[in-house]
């Protein structure tokens, strides 16, 4: 079973937008700033304490952030690899 772990990451908008943050408003400003690419929605949802699904969603939606999703595999046991 493969798990995808949304991350963002900004675009040359929100790098534009953050020197404005009337532009988007004040959450997604922070939003966009926390945006490294290494973080997980999980992790921004921490950080801001909010979900920030929806926001993440909206601003990506409207070119502001990148999903940078990656794809985890969970690990195999030894019995399975071993063919048991």
């Amino acid at each position: 079973m493969i798990q995808a772990i949304r991350r963002y990451a900004k675009t040359a908008l929100a790098w534009e937008a953050l020197s404005r943050p009337d532009v988007v408003g004040r959450q997604a400003h922070t939003l966009l700033l926390m945006a490294n690419g290494r973080r997980s929605e999980q992790e921004l949802s921490l950080l801001l304490g909010v979900d920030v699904s929806e926001l993440a969603y909206g601003l990506m939606q409207k070119g502001y952030l990148l999903n940078m999703a990656a794809a985890l595999q969970p690990e195999a046991d030894d019995d399975a690899l071993a063919g048991a």
